[in-house]
This record gives C-alpha cells, structure tokens and sequence, in this order.
C-alpha cells in the first residue's frame, strides 16, 4: 500500500520598499480545513528575495513530502523553476550563459532542495487579482515590510558585501 501524497495550496507574495530597501513577504497556507498564514520581513532586501523567500518558507511549514500547488505573481520564480534555469545555474555553479552570475543563488540553492522533497507546482497568476488569499499574501507582505526593527537578510547583505569589498 502507498501513501498517498498530502495536497497543499500556498499562496504568496513578496514586496519591497524600494528596491532594494525593506521588504517583506506573506503566506497562506491551505490543507484541507486547515489554514495557517505567514509573513516576515527584511530590512534591507529586493523583490525578487522576498518573492523567493515566500516560496521557501512556504515549502518548509510542511513536516513531509507533499503535492503542492504554488501560486505567485512572480514571473521570476515561475519561469526560473518551470524553464530549468534555477537547476542551470545550480550546474554551472550559479553562474548564467552569458550574463555573469546568477542572482540569489543562497535562495535558489534552498528552494531546488525543497522541490527536491515535493512535488511542486508553480502557478503564475496576476498581481492584484481578485483572489481572497492572494490579496491577503499581499497585505501580509506589505505590512511585514513596515515593521520597525527588522532584522538583516545575511545572503542579501553577504552578496552587497562580496560586491564591494572594503579596501582598508
């Protein structure tokens, strides 16, 4: 007998202030009857990490392999992951073709491991849709990224940091 794999929905969403500037992301989770929503922030981050973020948190509420269907305004996440350029970069050692290095590889890296352990599904959908939870992600996102004191986002500041080097 096989157990059958457990059926979540996530939505969500990731915003910036600025960008870069403080940012902030936000989750509903969906099973069954259960719902459980998320966000967090980042003083100093871009979009696309928040986007990258939201996913990866998502991905880790679930404590086994599950089928899951992601839903995100995020061309840059639905197409890195649904067009293999995520695992091409990985191969090549984060680095793109033709364009230097590839972004936020500290992100990517967390996210291909945790497709790795489920069955996921991106789904592209409009931002500002008419959707109740995607609407809910973005307040969740928005708010996050007001909040005072938010702490440092390590692989963003590293990556600032490896850019610029101090010279004394």
């Amino acid at each position: 007998m096989t157990d059958e794999l457990q059926e979540v929905i996530i939505y969500t969403d990731g915003a910036c202030i600025g960008n870069p500037g403080p940012g902030g992301y936000g989750i509903v989770l969906k099973h069954g009857r259960v719902r459980k929503e998320l966000s967090g922030g980042f003083r100093q981050t871009t979009n696309n990490r928040m986007e990258l973020t939201a996913a990866i948190v998502g991905l880790e509420l679930l404590k086994k392999p599950c089928r899951v269907q992601i839903y995100t305004d995020s061309r840059y996440l639905v197409d890195a992951i649904q067009q293999g350029w995520a695992e091409q970069w990985r191969a090549r050692n984060w680095k793109r073709q033709k364009r230097g290095k590839a972004m936020n590889p500290d992100l990517w890296q967390r996210l291909l491991d945790l497709c790795g352990m489920h069955h996921v599904e991106l789904n592209w959908m409009e931002g500002h849709a008419d959707t109740p939870e995607k609407e809910r992600c973005e307040r969740l996102a928005q708010a996050a990224a007001r909040q005072r004191g938010l702490p440092a986002d390590q692989g963003y500041e590293q990556s600032l940091a490896d850019e610029h080097p101090r010279l004394f």
